[in-house]
């Protein structure tokens, strides 16, 4: 298959490659905002495998971008793990996480269901349960965003899944405590 990994430089994302690649997919694309992140893990992943390894340093708001990478290597399954996590960043920049983590997987899950994308996974929050700060909220957004297209697109597989803190990621409390 032909992947594309959303967030594919920051911790979650690259663990989700390491383990798409054990897989041997045809291809994967690496769609990060990040670009000493995204040379990382383009670099890593390029030493461990064979399989072409596709790095864009971009952001999924940019719909034009979206639809171009989708198209352009015939994208068949998106993993989404691109979105601001941590929580008093984004409590002291609401607007900035709605944009990206609300509008980001809106325009994202759109450009999957105009293309010919048959797979799309959301990588969400715990703390979009019951949310009780701007983050959370924003994350609990995107879910119901990528609900409503299963249901508007029954023919595509869209799924969700949530992840709580998970240890030595990026947007890990441990290390605060």
């Amino acid at each position: 298959r032909n992947i594309l990994v959303t967030g594919a430089g920051g911790s979650i994302g690259r663990e989700l490659c390491d383990e798409i690649l054990r897989d041997s997919p045809k291809i994967l694309v690496l769609l990060e905002l990040n670009e000493l992140a995204l040379y990382q893990a383009e670099l890593t992943f390029s030493r461990l495998s064979s399989i072409p390894i596709i790095p864009c340093l971009g952001s999924v708001d940019d719909s034009k971008l979206v639809k171009n990478l989708l198209s352009e290597h015939k994208i068949q399954t998106v993993y989404h793990a691109a979105a601001y996590k941590h929580v008093p960043l984004i409590e002291g920049n609401p607007l900035e996480g709605l944009r990206n983590n609300v509008l980001g997987t809106k325009s994202l899950v759109e450009k999957c269901s105009e293309a010919d994308v048959s797979s799309f996974v959301l990588i969400s929050t715990d703390k979009a349960v019951r949310p009780t700060n701007v983050m959370g909220a924003s994350k609990r957004i995107a879910e119901m965003i990528v609900q409503d297209a299963a249901r508007r697109f029954p023919g595509k597989k869209m799924g969700i899944v949530r992840f709580g803190n998970v240890l030595s990621s990026s947007g890990s409390v441990v290390p605060l405590f």
